[in-house]
Parts: C-alpha cells; sequence; structure tokens
C-alpha cells in the first residue's frame, strides 16, 4: 500500500472541478464538484447535532435509499443551516442543475450536496446554478483540479487536505483518496467535518456502509478542536467498481485490505486537520495504552484532548499533567488513577511526569522544550490491560479567539 497524489481524483473514473460563485471573497473560488460517469455505491456518516442543514437531510435520504450517486456539489461561506423549506429547496435545485448539465442521464437524487460556513444564510442559488454551469466544462480527472477542489471547500483553513493511496485487490491496482475541510467547530461525536472520499474498488454498498461507519470511530471520531460539533458534518464515500476486481461482498481478506486502506486515508486526513485548528500552534496527540477495554481507552483519549484548561497548558508549554488526570477523572471512564503513568513525548525525547499516583520531580525546563515543538503527545499508561486509543487535538490560543470572534465579518 503507498500513498499517492491526486486526492478525490486518484481513483479511475473520477473526476473533479471548481470555480468562484461569489459567496465568499469576489475571486476566490467556493464551489467543487466531484463526478463519476458511473454510478457509486455510497455510504455516509452525519453530525449527531439534533439541528441538521439541509444538505446533511438531503444527502441522509439519499445513501438510506441505496441510490447509485454520480456527482457531489459542494460549496464554502454559507452553511444552508437552520434554513427552512427554503434550504431544501436550494438542494434540490443544485442536484437539478446538475442533473441538467448531463442531459438528464441522471435524476437529481444521483448528485449529493454539501455546505459549510455561516448558519442561517440561505445560499444564492442562482448563481450557484451558473457555476455548476461553469464547472461541468471544466471537469478533468488530475491531480490539479483534486488539488484546487479541496481548496475551494476550505473555510477557516489554513491548508487544502486530501490524501490518496494505491493497493491491491484480486491482482488488481486500485485506489481510494478524499478531501476534507475542517479547522473549527471540530468535536468528535460524528463526523465534525467535511469528507468526501472516492474509490475504484467494486465493494457492496452494505459492506462499503459497514467499513466507513466502523473506522470513524478510531479516527474522526476521536478529533477535537474547540468541543463543538457541527450541524453540517458529512462524510460520504463513492466506489464505482471501475477497478474491475471481483465484488467484495463478504468480509474476507479483500475486504480487510481495503478496511487497512480507508484507515490509512481516514486518520491521515484526521491528524491535518486536527493539526490545522483554528489558530493552533500544536498538534497535540492523546495515546492511552493498557486499558481494560478499547471503550475506556477511547473515552479517556477524547476527554483530555478536548480538555480546554489542557489545550491552554500546551500553548503555554506548560507541563501542568494536573489538568490531564483531572480530565480523565471526570471523563466518565471506571479506572484506578494509582496504576496510571503519564509522559510527555515527542521526536527529542520522553518525560515521566507522574507514576501511579505519585508525581514526579522532572526537568521543567526539557518539559517545555518538548512542548515547544508543533508536534506533542500525552502518552498515559492505564497499566490495566491490553486496549489503546489515540485521540488528536490541538492547543486553544489568542488567535482562535480572535478568528470566532470576527467569523461572521
Amino acid at each position: 500500500m503507498i500513498s499517492i497524489n491526486g486526492g478525490v481524483c486518484a481513483a479511475s473514473g473520477f473526476m473533479a472541478a471548481s470555480t468562484a460563485a461569489g459567496i465568499r471573497k469576489k475571486g476566490r473560488e467556493d464551489m467543487a464538484l466531484i463526478f463519476s460517469k458511473e454510478p457509486c455505491n455510497v455510504a455516509g456518516t452525519f453530525t449527531s447535532n439534533v439541528v441538521k442543514a439541509a444538505p446533511v437531510q438531503w444527502d441522509r435520504n439519499i445513501v438510506d435509499k441505496g441510490i447509485g450517486v454520480h456527482a457531489v456539489v459542494i460549496n464554502s461561506g454559507i452553511a444552508n443551516a437552520c434554513t427552512g423549506k427554503e434550504g431544501m429547496d436550494a438542494c434540490k435545485a443544485e442536484a437539478l442543475a446538475t442533473s441538467e448539465q448531463f442531459g438528464g442521464a441522471f435524476t437529481e437524487e444521483s448528485v449529493l450536496v454539501a455546505s459549510t460556513g455561516v448558519i442561517g444564510v440561505q445560499l444564492p442559488v442562482d448563481r450557484m446554478k451558473d457555476a455548476i454551469t461553469e464547472m461541468v466544462p471544466k471537469l478533468e480527472a488530475s491531480e490539479a483540479n483534486a488539488t484546487l477542489a479541496s481548496k475551494a471547500i476550505m473555510t477557516t483553513d489554513t491548508v487544502n487536505k486530501e490524501f490518496a493511496v494505491e493497493f491491491e485487490l484480486d491482482g488488481k491496482k486500485v485506489h481510494l483518496g478524499g478531501m476534507t475541510k475542517g479547522s473549527g467547530m471540530i468535536h468528535p461525536r460524528m463526523c465534525t467535518m467535511l469528507c468526501f472520499l472516492t474509490t475504484d474498488v467494486a465493494i457492496s454498498k452494505k459492506l462499503l456502509q459497514k467499513a466507513l461507519s466502523d473506522d470513524i470511530v478510531d479516527t474522526y471520531n476521536m478529533i477535537s478542536v474547540d468541543g463543538d460539533t457541527s450541524t453540517n458534518d458529512t462524510c460520504v464515500i463513492l466506489s464505482n467498481g471501475t477497478a474491475g476486481n471481483a465484488e467484495i461482498t463478504e468480509e474476507n481478506e479483500d475486504y480487510k485490505t481495503f478496511c487497512q486502506a480507508l484507515h490509512q486515508v481516514n486518520s491521515t486526513l484526521a491528524t491535518r486537520m486536527a493539526a490545522d485548528g483554528e489558530g493552533a500552534s500544536h498538534l497535540f496527540t492523546v495515546k492511552v495504552v493498557s486499558a481494560k477495554d478499547k471503550d475506556e481507552a477511547r473515552t479517556i483519549a477524547r476527554s483530555v484532548v478536548s480538555s480546554t484548561l489542557t489545550k491552554t497548558a500546551i500553548y503555554g508549554r506548560d507541563a501542568n499533567w494536573g489538568r490531564i488526570l483531572c480530565a480523565m477523572g471526570y471523563s466518565g471512564a471506571a479506572f484506578d488513577p494509582e496504576k496510571v503513568n503519564l509522559y510527555f513525548v515527542n521526536d527529542i525525547g520522553k518525560i515521566e511526569v507522574y507514576r501511579q499516583g505519585v508525581p514526579l520531580e522532572f526537568d521543567e525546563d526539557f518539559a517545555s522544550e518538548i512542548l515547544s515543538y508543533k508536534e506533542v503527545t500525552a502518552l498515559i499508561e492505564m497499566n490495566e490491560g491490553s486496549e489503546t486509543a489515540t485521540a488528536w487535538g490541538c492547543d486553544l490560543t489568542h488567535e482562535y479567539v480572535d478568528i470566532n470572534a470576527e467569523y461572521r465579518s
């Protein structure tokens, strides 16, 4: 399994395009289109927020019906959330406009839509329909177009996020790639961002959904920037089956290999979102090991990575391990604190600060040096079993407040 360029266009049969529809700043590309001539099996996971944006409702209906999907239309700048019937009508108008550009070769129910941006604002539907008309002739299966599409869906992101892998199934070279956006309003309750995955693997819809649903538990559900779960969270994967492998219809070795590839793509994109948290200066990783069960490990890791006080300590390069123990204690997991060991780790070294209920004397300057690097890990040894979990987040900075205080302006 090797990493390759190409993002959402790495898999055969997929094309992408982008354009400026005037939703955001004039001249900035703010719409993207992903297209497959062949109909795709589609699986999806969506926000757990009770307030669900119109695109989430539109896409869930299509995923639940099992309709073959040909296209995904995405805009940034406006979330199309809390917009009532007009918001749902906008989803249909986007999808219908896309269908019409292909001569009605497929219906509007074969088009997914997604939005990200300010809540409570109606979409400029006429401008978006014009933008769809502009994008269709620009569709290409190129690395350049995939990258432009990944940039068009950004909001407060500082970098675009795309990744792809090539691997082998049934003697055929197959591919899986994707792009995400996510920098703020990120919290691990599924799935806390927009994510679009494409693959040329032939796999049944049932197993495609199982693979995605199982994997997000240890990838996108394990990231947190600010504790806010968005109204628009969407993660979808499209499979057009053009690689020519024998369709995966059971949980055999080919299915396991596909799941490994999916995990590599998802975990890479998840980490990149955490590192690009709004205003972040550190990627903060929490790794829990030797826990008595997987749920305990996940719960503790998520609690620590989401702790506001811990995040500010990381920003201040302060090895204030008490905040980590505190976050572990209120996580809801049952454990014995007198068995816990705690370390701060990165490429320059590892320092133990707490062992089995007792604080340790340690070199504060060396600890601060470890915490001064872009990436830092809190390693928590539970000493109660053999399960592990990893969560990703970032520090909390003054810039985060500035970005969100001025978000609408």
